[in-house]
């Protein structure tokens, strides 16, 4: 008996551990199928926020930083640690890095410098590459660490720097290049500008690109790429404009892969370095604002695009607007959070948008953790023109930026009453809304435009706790599209009316009707400043925020010289480096590697399309409308923190205050423009960090959004801000750099304030 009741008892043990197994299997395969490997919030505290290595902090472009000294309480204690300055009048947007003690930022006419990032010591500098991205490098060292290099882009190139000595490591490449105009499918002789402007993302061995080819027609193609660190060599590449026999080619013309540009990844790239999974975030085609030479979708512009980033195989992808008319690119860092939905964990990816939408997937299959509809949006008016009937719209997340206007949005500050009288007007038979299409018949006014929203920099997250921070701009653009007129087929003798056409057609938008100035600087005199040759290779080439310009020809680029206060006869010279002296400091080499291409190399670039095409009958342009920043209603720019466990708005709060408009007694307004190249750190301990446009660096809250602490910064500021650790001290560094705003003016800031400043808790 005792035998028989042994073994009925064993027998219900195997059957309870049998249960025990399968709902384990079951359980184990769920989250396999909902999430693959689903981190917990332990796992996601692996340490890659414990450091300031890469751009954004770290691969997930988090923002986000696991440091215990500056808390809540103690924050208003900051103070400068000490500052260093970058001993020129350059406008540096740059994202310091820090390894070990060491900092490397870019200052003294374009050079990389290694500090101590304790007290500032210069360690070394490699001098003079003009050309590099502006926004910062990436770090990379081997499993042992013995091999550490700094990886740029300059002039059209990737190159590495030994991140010990300084110097440029020539077996990488072609004589320590590698031309990144070469192996994008098309012709390099057909466009000029490629390399990126913000960094890329480093995974094991490889490093992962975008591009930024320019938004005119005929720019280059934006496909991603994956190189190898150590060789050089090209990894894989995607094509964002497929080719024929490739998914998405068939919403395409044709022949599309041939001339169309852009659709590229200008903004920040995000990595889940435990899957090896590599988000992408794209652009809008080209030309941005008319497509009909590119009826279709476009995929895959505009999309949040998953790879595997060992191969550069395409996981899946989400379009966020089909056939973009309005230049809507995805730019900001895609965030990636670990939320609880319907009963899981699940570990997600956050798209902040500047339609002001914030779009969120499971990060593993793609699929939205909440609806998204498509909803029919206004169809085109213009010639050849064929609009997307409908567009996606998230559903439950709500947005985070206004999207569109009405007369009773017009701002009471700023202006007068017949002013606000006047826009009303225009705005009441304007054709209005996030999707309205630019139109011949009259003027389009699109709130968010194409500055709004969400921009590069401007989104952060505490990771495992599934919050998400962006930071947006109510920024309107005003379109008034009309049909291209050709300059070579205009009757005029005359350059300057020539070049007044060219103007209005391609630079007005941002530096004004007079030349002096809105969104970017007056440049009325800007011939009395650079030689012929520099100034053709600045509208060729472009620099920062400015695309470069290869359609207009050397004969237009002379008239343009001439309308800006140019005098050619004088001034006949070729392109040379500005301020070539060496720097004061421990220069330890000049101009990269030795394959360096010459800073401004160009080409005639693609001026027509392909022989064969079936190009539009006409062309059709417009400015991009943003010389009102001051429109609409305060507030301009503020942050928004979401909760995307519950997918609701946990607080907002405005960035920044105007003066001029407090002179007037109104308050929290924000500033125009002022979330545009600024950054944002989320600590452990629940401060939020940020710089805004009325030069000031401000602690929030991260919970409830309130001020803990502000400060006056010497001059403006842009780029992201850092923090790190060293010696067991917590760092937050700012870059002074930029122009000083006061009210409605941009004034230049004196050279010996141009500086990077670094923040510390007093030392006890």
């Amino acid at each position: 008996m005792k035998f028989r009741s042994l073994k009925i008892f064993s027998h219900r043990i195997g059957v309870i551990c049998i249960i025990a197994l399968v709902i384990s299997f079951c359980l184990g395969c769920n989250i396999f199928l909902n999430n693959k490997s689903a981190s917990s919030d332990k796992q996601l505290q692996t340490g890659q926020h414990k450091s300031w290595k890469q751009y954004g902090g770290s691969a997930d472009q988090s923002k986000f930083v696991e440091f215990k000294q500056i808390t809540k309480k103690n924050v208003n204690q900051l103070q400068v640690a000490w500052s260093c300055s970058t001993g020129d009048n350059v406008q540096y947007l740059f994202n310091p890095i820090i390894v070990g003690n060491v900092m490397y930022l870019l200052a003294k006419n374009h050079s990389l410098v290694a500090l101590d990032a304790t007290n500032g010591k210069e360690i070394w500098i490699h001098a003079h590459l003009e050309g590099i991205t502006w926004k910062g490098v990436n770090y990379w060292e081997s499993k042992d660490k013995t091999d550490r290099r700094i990886i740029i882009e300059l002039n059209n190139t990737l190159q590495e720097i030994d991140a010990n000595t300084g110097k440029s490591i020539t077996d990488f490449g072609n004589n320590g290049v590698v031309d990144l105009k070469e192996g994008l499918d098309r012709d390099p002789s057909l466009f000029n500008r490629i390399q990126p402007t913000t960094p890329g993302v480093v995974y094991q061995n490889l490093i992962m690109l975008g591009s930024s080819p320019g938004e005119n027609l005929f720019s280059g193609p934006g496909h991603v790429r994956a190189y190898d660190i150590v060789t050089g060599k090209m990894a894989w590449i995607f094509h964002t404009i497929p080719l024929p026999g490739e998914p998405g080619y068939e919403t395409w013309p044709k022949d599309a892969y041939k001339y169309i540009g852009g659709t590229n990844t200008w903004g920040e790239i995000s990595l889940d370095e435990k899957r090896g999974i590599v988000y992408f975030p794209t652009g809008s085609p080209t030309y941005d604002y008319y497509g009909a030479d590119r009826i279709g979708d476009n995929l895959y512009s505009d999309c949040l695009i998953a790879i595997d980033a060992r191969t550069g195989k395409r996981l899946w992808h989400f379009q966020t607007v089909h056939h973009d008319l309005w230049d809507y690119d995805l730019c900001a860092a895609p965030q990636l959070i670990t939320v609880n939905h319907d009963g899981k964990k699940i570990d997600a990816v956050a798209q902040a948008s500047k339609t002001g939408f914030l779009y969120v997937f499971n990060r593993v299959t793609g699929e939205p953790l909440w609806p998204i509809v498509e909803k029919p949006v206004p169809q085109s008016d213009i010639p050849g023109e064929k609009s997307s009937p409908t567009q996606p719209f998230p559903t439950i997340v709500p947005p985070f930026g206004r999207q569109g206007m009405t007369a009773d949005d017009v701002s009471p500050y700023l202006m007068t009453a017949d002013e606000q009288e006047s826009w009303k007007k225009r705005i009441a038979s304007a054709g209005t809304g996030m999707f309205q299409p630019l139109s011949l018949a009259r003027e389009t006014f699109s709130l968010p435009g194409a500055v709004g929203g969400a921009n590069f920099g401007t989104t952060a997250a505490n990771p495992a706790k599934g919050l998400v921070y962006v930071m947006n701009q109510d920024y309107p653009s005003i379109y008034k599209i009309t049909k291209y007129v050709d300059p070579k087929l205009l009757n005029e003798s005359d350059q300057i009316e020539t070049a007044k056409v060219i103007y209005a057609q391609n630079c007005q938008g941002c530096h004004g009707a007079n030349k002096l100035g809105g969104i970017g600087p007056a440049i009325a005199q800007v011939g009395t400043k650079l030689n012929i040759g520099n100034f053709k290779t600045l509208l060729a080439n472009g620099k920062g925020q400015m695309p470069g310009f290869p359609h207009i020809s050397d004969a237009e680029m002379a008239d343009i010289y001439l309308f800006l206060g140019g005098s050619i006869a004088k001034k006949q010279r070729q392109p040379a480096a500005e301020n070539s002296a060496m720097p004061d400091g421990p220069v330890v080499a000049s101009g990269g590697a030795p394959g360096t291409p010459p800073y401004g190399r160009r080409s005639e670039g693609m001026r027509d399309y392909p022989q064969g095409v079936a190009a539009p009958a006409d062309r059709y342009i417009t400015d991009n409308g943003l010389a009102y920043p001051f429109l609409v209603k305060p507030p301009w720019s503020y942050i928004v923190a979401y909760d995307l466990n519950k997918g609701t708005i946990k607080w907002k709060a405005p960035l920044g205050q105007d003066r001029g408009v407090e002179k007037e007694g109104g308050k929290n307004t924000g500033v125009p423009n002022g979330a545009q190249r600024k950054g944002m750190i989320v600590t452990s301990t629940g401060v939020l960090f940020s710089t805004a446009k009325d030069d000031k660096l401000y602690a929030f809250d991260a919970d409830n959004g309130k001020v803990l602490w502000s400060v006056d910064l010497p001059g403006g500021t842009e780029g992201l801000p850092a923090m790190y650790e060293c010696n067991g001290r917590q760092y937050l560094v700012i870059s002074v750099t930029a122009m000083s705003v006061v009210g409605r003016n941009r004034s230049p800031m004196p050279k010996s304030k141009e500086s990077y400043i670094v923040y510390a808790l007093p030392v006890k």
